[in-house]
């Protein structure tokens, strides 16, 4: 069985995190991801701390095992959400979409492990300096929020700027890409477009449709104007959206055109108005199972893989 310092850190089976992903990795999906003895992060996206301490409360109800929580530095309610996080002592706390310097203290002090999500080797290195546990390095393959540096590239990079563990991020969906991670540099990976497909995964059943079926040149990003680029499945919003991004609407404008369609794709099922936020590895998802087997089954994947690696070395 492959193990790393990040299970030692984190007390956790197999070195795999599910992406925090907002509005739909919730408390029931964290557990189960737990449950199988991966990381299990629920996503706080732009929610109010109330609803964070409730998927909290609800994901310790189903697990014993380390949770996470995933914090949006963009969303209006982060503070109010840092300290939720802080006061229920959650194991383990990653960050998204922008600098958490300013939470830090506050997440150390509550005993969290700090697990910043980094896009660049500037922001691996402060992050390093600051007192993170470890790294999540995540490429622009990803869904949601995205850097530009793809995950081959950023990996590497990341594991030379730093002594923490790094988490690879995006692109990843099977054991090829667990195994390729390793080689990286990395000791772990995070999955999140891969667990749209569990079984505990609550979204639209047109969304995990949409997924099933996607194909290889199935996503598209958007919202580059803005200074945050989203990656999504291409869809009759996403190119309204990519028309008014480089046509004449305002900042303001475009930014109220996207706000609340990833809860209309979540929720809804909105195939004309919904946001379906997804990696580009969707169309190597194929079927609908448990959480717990998935993080089984790309570790299992992986392990031959590793083990196989030296006949190539001649």
């Amino acid at each position: 069985m492959i193990q790393s310092r990040i299970c030692e850190m984190l007390g956790i089976e197999y070195p795999v995190f599910q992406g925090g992903m907002a509005w739909i990795a919730d408390g029931r999906l964290a557990a189960a991801v737990s449950n199988g003895g991966g990381l299990g992060i629920i996503g706080a996206g732009n929610a109010p701390g109330s609803y964070v301490r409730e998927q909290v409360r609800l994901a310790r109800s189903l697990t014993s095992k380390p949770i996470g929580v995933n914090i949006m530095l963009l969303s209006p309610c982060a503070d109010e959400v840092a300290q939720v996080a802080a006061e229920e002592k959650v194991e383990v706390i990653t960050t998204g979409a922008g600098n958490p310097s300013k939470y830090m203290k506050l997440w150390q002090e509550a005993g969290s492990k700090v697990i910043p999500v980094v896009a660049s080797v500037a922001m691996a290195k402060l992050m390093t300096r600051l007192g993170a546990s470890a790294l999540i390095a995540e490429g622009g393959e990803s869904g949601g929020h995205v850097g530009e540096l793809t995950t081959m590239v950023l990996v590497p990079q990341v594991c030379d700027a730093t002594d923490l563990p790094v988490i690879a991020a995006g692109g990843i969906a099977d054991g090829r890409g667990v195994a390729a991670a390793f080689m990286l540099g990395a000791c772990g990976v995070q999955m999140g477009t891969r667990f749209l497909s569990a079984e505990e995964c609550s979204i639209h059943p047109v969304y995990k449709e949409k997924i099933l079926k996607a194909t290889d040149l199935c996503t598209t990003v958007t919202g580059r104007r803005l200074g945050h680029p989203v990656r999504s499945l291409r869809t009759p919003f996403a190119r309204e959206y990519a028309k008014a991004e480089y046509g004449g609407m305002s900042d303001e404008e475009l930014e109220a055109l996207g706000t609340g369609r990833l809860r209309l794709a979540v929720q809804e099922g909105d195939n004309e108005k919904g946001c379906f936020l997804s990696g580009q590895i969707a169309a190597m998802v194929r079927k609908v199972q448990p959480a717990a087997e998935i993080v089984k089954e790309v570790m299992e994947g992986a392990e031959p893989i590793l083990l196989g690696a030296p006949k190539w070395v001649k």
